[in-house]
């Protein structure tokens, strides 16, 4: 069992739907983004498009932050989630800066609340899982995949860009995916070995 995701960048819109499924689900701080979408015009004009780059941490079967981490706060699961364990982290920030794709984010200020009326319940809930002075970054929306689930940004997606499963299964969607489209990852050459495959515009 290996989780990994499939994005059919011919299929992404660019509507940011995942980011903000992904802000919903984790609760993250004012800010902070561990899905996010770069924008891009490609061509010159009038043959000009937008090109749509859904990114997330990668998950990579060879993970660097997993090799740097001092202190073990960075594991990779046996079914391939690299995690974050806030009570091990010690903010030394070494994964932040050995990740090729800007993943983690380091949370260094007290938490600061979306303008309004006082704390709701949603943002008093948040709070508490987002400790100060560690590093924080996608688990896939772990939580949901204990459960049977898709991960937030999956679920969201009005496209039907991204697709889930195991990398192992010969079986699954994301491996026929990735057989029939010519996926492909992001910065390679690192060595890492993303989880995370997209396939051609």
């Amino acid at each position: 069992m290996r989780y990994g995701m499939v994005i059919d960048l011919k299929r992404c819109i660019g509507c940011h739907g995942c980011q903000i499924a992904c802000k919903a689900e984790n609760g993250t701080r004012p800010g902070t983004l561990w899905a996010r979408v770069l924008e891009q015009e490609l061509g010159t004009f009038p043959n000009v498009r937008r090109f749509s780059l859904p990114l997330l941490c990668q998950h990579c079967r060879l993970a660097p932050c997993v090799e740097v981490c001092p202190t073990g706060a960075t594991q990779k699961r046996a079914d391939g989630i690299v995690t974050i364990d806030s009570d091990k982290c010690v903010g030394c920030r070494y994964c932040l800066m050995v990740c090729a794709y800007g993943s983690r984010h380091y949370q260094a200020e007290p938490w600061t609340y979306f303008p309004g009326n006082g704390v709701n319940p949603y943002e008093a809930m948040a709070y508490a899982s987002h400790p100060t002075g560690v590093v924080e970054k996608c688990d896939l929306c772990l939580s949901r995949v204990e459960r049977g689930l898709q991960p937030a940004c999956v679920v969201a997606c009005p496209a039907k860009a991204r697709t889930f499963g195991d990398l192992h299964d010969r079986h699954s969607d994301v491996t026929r995916l990735i057989d029939e489209r010519g996926a492909f990852r992001l910065r390679e050459d690192t060595g890492a070995c993303p989880s995370i495959f997209y396939l051609p515009p």
